[in-house]
């Protein structure tokens, strides 16, 4: 239970959530995991266990952007917190002027905390405006067990989510064409309105390597640990498979992918 050790009030709960889960299949998976065929959560394990989500983060991030009246060629100006913002980050300096669309695509490809937090502040002021707005969506979008304080993922006390409502979320994310199309690239480019270009690989390692993975996208920070919320299609068949705190993220997630299809019938010839 490393990752709960800054968040002693939330230590039952976790506890508790994870001996509550009949189906763990995959017991070495993660701190807490949901894998979801076609919507449905088949294992799981913690799965309403309070945890961090690192960059997860960012897809709630994005569909409060879009939720709104979203304008793609709006033009950012980068602020200094902007700028000086920790962790993963495209490399943009105060007072850079990107467009609202390139930044939506670091954020979601690149998961650029610079681009992240300068969508907030555009969107809403402040970053802290910004994130009531995204607590008033988690309570709409019926993710119960989620409380973000900012909108990169970056750890505080009490920035947390669970399995089974980022499965939801995933579901939700899908549904929207930007954000979908965004995160099924493997590379992409963005640039700076003095002409500067950043080109990048997307950050979900699965994307481009396991077939029919199309999203939706992975995190870390030290408390988090390593988290994926990933998303295969293959035959008119979908699976969701979420991971928080993993020590191996990747082939495990392609691991329980395989399986999960696996278990489902053979398409007729």
């Amino acid at each position: 239970m490393r990752a709960l050790k800054l968040y002693p009030g939330l230590l039952a709960l976790a506890i508790n959530a994870a001996f509550a889960d009949p189906t763990d299949r995959f017991p070495t998976a993660a701190q807490a995991y949901a894998v979801a065929i076609d919507g449905d959560i088949h294992w799981g394990r913690a799965l309403d266990a309070p945890l961090p989500p690192a960059s997860l983060t960012k897809i709630l991030t994005a569909l409060v952007l879009l939720d709104r009246n979203w304008q793609p060629d709006a033009v950012l100006t980068v602020s200094d917190r902007a700028a000086r913002a920790e962790g993963t980050r495209l490399g943009l300096r105060k007072g850079d002027r990107i467009t609202a669309n390139d930044a939506l695509t670091a954020t979601l490809v690149r998961s650029a905390n610079d681009a992240c937090l300068a969508l907030a502040e555009h969107d809403a002021g402040t970053v802290e405006r910004f994130v009531v707005r995204m607590n008033i969506e988690a309570t709409t979008l019926g993710l119960a067990h989620s409380q973000f304080e900012n909108p990169c993922g970056l750890d505080a006390p009490s920035h947390v989510s669970t399995a089974r409502d980022l499965v939801t979320l995933a579901g939700l994310a899908m549904k929207n064409p930007e954000i979908a199309r965004r995160v099924g690239l493997t590379t992409a480019a963005v640039r700076t309105s003095d002409g500067r270009v950043f080109s990048f690989h997307n950050n979900n390692a699965l994307i481009g390597r396991l077939p029919g993975a199309i999203g939706v996208k992975s995190g870390f920070t030290v408390h988090a640990g390593k988290c994926v919320m990933a998303w295969i299609e293959r035959q008119g068949k979908q699976v969701t498979v979420v991971l928080l705190n993993s020590p191996d993220r990747w082939w495990t997630a392609a691991g329980i992918v395989e399986q999960a299809f696996a278990t489902l019938p053979l398409p007729s010839p």
